[in-house]
C-alpha cells in the first residue's frame, strides 16, 4: 500500500524537464598569461612611507631633487614614518599640491 501511495504520488508530480547549459570559458595561452599588465603600479608613491623611500637610492634622489632636505631636517625621526599625502596635512605651505605632483613623477620613474 505504502508503495502505491508512493507511485501514485509521484505520477502527480510534474516533471519539467532539465537542462544543463555548459558555458565555454575561453582558453588562455600561456603567453597571456604570463603577460604583465602594462601600466604596473609605481614602486614609490605619495602613500609610501618617507623611511622607505629613503632607503631606495634612486627613491631617495627622486625625493631630494623634488623635495631637498627631507632627510636632513631637525624632526626626520618623527615624521619618517609617515607618507608625504600624510606630512602635507601638517605642512601644506611646503608641501603643496604642484611639488607632490613633481615628486610623485620622480618617484614614479623609480625601477
Amino acid at each position: 500500500m505504502k508503495t502505491l501511495f508512493i507511485a501514485l504520488t509521484l505520477a502527480a508530480v510534474p516533471v519539467a524537464p532539465v537542462s544543463i547549459a555548459w558555458s565555454a570559458v575561453p582558453a588562455q595561452d600561456d603567453a597571456a598569461a604570463d603577460a604583465k599588465p602594462e601600466t604596473a603600479a609605481a614602486k614609490f608613491n605619495l602613500d609610501t612611507p618617507v623611511q622607505d623611500i629613503v632607503a631606495d637610492e634612486q627613491a631617495k634622489a627622486a625625493l631630494g631633487a623634488n623635495l631637498p632636505g627631507v632627510t636632513t631636517h631637525e624632526s626626520y625621526e618623527s615624521f619618517k614614518g609617515m607618507s608625504l599625502n600624510q606630512l602635507s596635512t601638517y605642512a601644506p605651505d611646503l608641501l603643496t599640491p604642484e611639488v607632490l605632483a613633481k615628486v610623485e613623477k620622480g618617484l614614479a620613474e623609480v625601477k
